[in-house]
């Protein structure tokens, strides 16, 4: 009788530890459903803030399930050619716009495009209009968006770690403007909330000082745009600047940032203008509007 009490004590403890490790392993499959499901969420959340990131993540998620990026990831010719023809369209929807000056950008040499930055929509714009592929800098958190992170990576995006000397970053983007190429910085670092142009950082400048190569001055005028309020946009591209006079020293960097812009400034204004007056084929010193890129 006490054998089979034993027994029945041992089999109720065997059973309880059981159970007791079955919902262990619930709680954990719990948590890791919970946290699969934020994970999921985080572009949906991302998006909501950042435009650009509804507009990647609705074209990249389809096709990384369809694993076709593994396809463009040593060809970013083909990817861009790809978002120009089913990216672009979405976007000129989004933001009726127009670019001005387009053909001011050197086309035998590597440049960097100086630009002030309103909305998530400006890095789009920008890539409507300016041809070939555009190496963009932008802020690292951006690459910890799931989806976006990604998107952003196959189309060349450069990381950068703000608030910090990211010579990595710098270092890449001086050698596409070596190679020839567009690299885009937004020279103020960060969005500007009260729709006026901000305080120049001269990181950006000192590639192209350190390359030879020209800045070509952008000023955009996006300020108030999102997906609820439309409105019409409007990019201005100036004269390449040269600064090769300028010394390489904090004094030269901080007479190239003043520099430039001035120059931006001036852009900015009139591409306003030029939104307020709707978008009109030519601005009031003879510029002509530029279609976007189709090719």
């Amino acid at each position: 009788m006490a054998r089979r009490l034993d027994c029945g004590r041992a089999r109720r403890g065997t059973t309880g530890g059981s159970l007791s490790r079955a919902r262990a392993r619930h709680s954990r499959g719990a948590r890791r459903s919970r946290a699969e499901d934020r994970a999921a969420g985080a572009p949906a959340a991302a998006a909501r803030e950042r435009p650009a990131a509804f507009i990647a993540a609705s074209v990249s998620a389809p096709l990384t399930r369809l694993g076709l990026p593994k396809l463009w990831k040593y060809d970013k010719t083909r990817l861009w050619h790809f978002a120009r023809h089913t990216v672009v369209p979405v976007v000129l929807r989004l933001a009726p716009s127009a670019a001005y000056g387009v053909e001011r950008i050197p086309s035998d040499r590597g440049c960097v495009l100086a630009a002030n930055h309103f909305s998530g929509i400006d890095h789009p714009l920008i890539g409507a209009f300016v041809p070939g592929i555009t190496y963009f800098l932008a802020k690292s958190e951006l690459f910890e968006v799931p989806v976006l992170g990604e998107a952003l990576a196959w189309m060349g995006v450069i990381s950068i770690r703000r608030g910090e000397s990211d010579r990595d970053a710098l270092r890449i983007a001086r050698q596409h403007v070596h190679d020839g190429d567009v690299v885009c910085v937004h020279i103020e670092g960060t969005r500007q909330r009260l729709g006026y142009p901000g305080p120049v950082h001269t990181g950006g400048l000192m590639i192209a000082m350190q390359e030879g190569a020209p800045v070509v001055p952008l000023g955009l005028d996006t300020f108030g745009w999102s997906p609820k309020n439309r409105r019409r946009c409007a990019l201005v591209f100036g004269e390449p600047i040269q600064l090769d006079h300028l010394s390489r020293n904090r004094s030269g960097y901080a007479e190239a940032g003043e520099l430039v812009r001035e120059e931006m400034v001036r852009l900015w204004r009139l591409a306003a203008e030029a939104a307020a007056a709707g978008l009109p084929s030519a601005l009031p010193d003879g510029t002509r509007r530029n279609e976007p890129v189709s090719d």
